[in-house]
């Protein structure tokens, strides 16, 4: 079992940023893929962004070029640099892991097994 904690969700204008935390803990040993979802009201959840053991990244074209997702390895920890918020970026922001490749995960439309209770994000413009 994999446990995923998100804090450092808020309220924040237009053009402004913040910073996603992701603590991971239990058998994070097991994990290859983490991941960034977000789901606003009414909408589908979306995949924002991935990130593979490896270092490799994914990221939704709706935030390429203003999302960074990185990993600490040593703290498993997750994070998710939002820069230039947009108020469609408002949402419920979940962290994922899943214990196969990201690349693996998406050839074969695999949903993640282990989620996290998601951090709010809302962005005012």
């Amino acid at each position: 079992q994999i446990q995923l904690v998100e804090s450092g969700g808020g309220s924040v204008q237009a053009g402004g940023s913040l910073r996603l935390s992701c603590a991971a803990s239990g058998r994070t040993y097991s994990t290859y893929c983490m991941a960034w979802f977000r789901q606003a009201p009414g909408k589908e959840r979306e995949e924002v962004a991935t990130i593979d053991n490896d270092g490799s990244t994914t990221y939704a074209d709706s935030v390429k070029g203003r999302f960074t997702i990185s990993q600490d390895n040593a703290k498993n920890t997750l994070y998710l640099q939002m820069n230039n918020l947009r108020p469609e970026d408002t949402a419920m922001y979940y962290c994922a892991a899943e214990g196969l490749a990201c690349w693996l995960l998406h050839l074969r439309g695999a949903s993640f097994g282990f989620w996290g209770q998601g951090t709010q994000v809302t962005v005012s413009s």
